[in-house]
């Protein structure tokens, strides 16, 4: 039978349901309004729209990169508490999403990938499994973002999870080198180099991408901090140029310490693991994901 957008709009409105819910809803009952009320109670359904407006600030990031390292795929998956995410039914639907994201390449924003024919079940969307899993967990669940990478040439994509996976890290690291690339020893090393990443926080991978506008304001704030200072403006300016440096080394993965090794820079690292094996060694990009931080 055919389910008016009227009929659809009314069951919305008293149930909180989403539309497809509600007519599918009216489907399975033969248009009658309060059987689809019933329905949808039945079903965990009624009060999924209202949870849905609650904040989600708890979750779960998870990776995948393929066997030959040459793509990585990282998800994050928000919900309201650390108990909803430590369940089997959230993580299986994170893992889930991954699995999608790595075969619809082609798909490249949150919007779209709810639309999609979910991976495990086709004959529902993955916005309505999320739905579904929002009314059976009782609490909001957002698919916040997703993004992947993809190697061309010789080098390693790495993943990495850090337990309790509210933080998760793909990086690409390339070589001119095809048995280097191949190499334990240089897996060992894009490794290490994601875990700097998981542990630094860096935000650019050099000072030369960092965006010109936040340099400068940077710079304008160290300026302010010796402009009362009674000294040569040489000396000041030397002071300032000094304190960017030491943010540089914050922020960004080249000119940061190494974790393991703190005397050494990861740039100088790289450039000392180049020498040895007599090839070139260049990170490539980064992408790291921590529950509730900004893109």
């Amino acid at each position: 039978m055919t389910i008016s957008t009227e009929a659809v709009r009314a069951l919305r409105e008293a149930t909180g349901a989403g539309v497809l819910d509600c007519k599918k809803a009216l489907e399975a009952v033969g248009g009658d309004f309060d059987e689809a009320v019933g329905y949808l109670r039945e079903k965990g359904l009624a009060a999924a729209a209202k949870k849905a407006s609650r904040e989600a600030n708890d979750g779960w990031i998870s990776v995948l990169v393929d066997e030959g390292g040459r793509a990585g795929i990282v998800v994050e998956v928000n919900c309201e508490t650390d108990f909803v995410a430590r369940t089997e039914d959230f993580q299986v639907f994170v893992q889930a999403v991954v699995r999608q994201v790595a075969g619809e390449d082609d798909v490249l924003d949150v919007p779209t990938m709810l639309t999609r024919p979910f991976i495990d079940d086709t004959s529902i969307t993955v916005g309505e499994r999320l739905t579904q899993l929002i009314a059976k967990m009782g609490e909001n669940i957002v698919l916040r973002r997703f993004a992947r990478m993809e190697r061309d040439g010789d080098g390693w994509i790495e993943g990495y999870t850090h337990p309790g996976n509210r933080i998760g890290v793909v990086i690409q690291v390339s070589t001119g080198s095809a048995d280097v690339a191949t190499s334990t020893a240089f897996r060992e090393l894009v490794h290490d180099l994601a875990l700097q990443v998981a542990a630094a926080a860096p935000e650019y991978l050099s000072p030369e991408d960092a965006p010109a506008e936040t340099v400068e304001a940077e710079r304008a704030i160290f300026r302010a901090q010796v402009a009362e200072d009674k000294k040569p403006d040489h000396i000041k300016e030397r002071i300032v140029e000094g304190r960017l440096g030491k943010w540089f080394e914050e922020i960004c993965l080249l000119r940061q310490p190494f974790v393991k090794d703190g005397s050494v820079e990861i740039q100088d690292l790289i450039s000392q693991k180049g020498k040895e094996w007599n090839t070139s060694i260049a990170v490539e990009r980064f992408i790291r994901y921590e529950l509730g931080m900004a893109d």
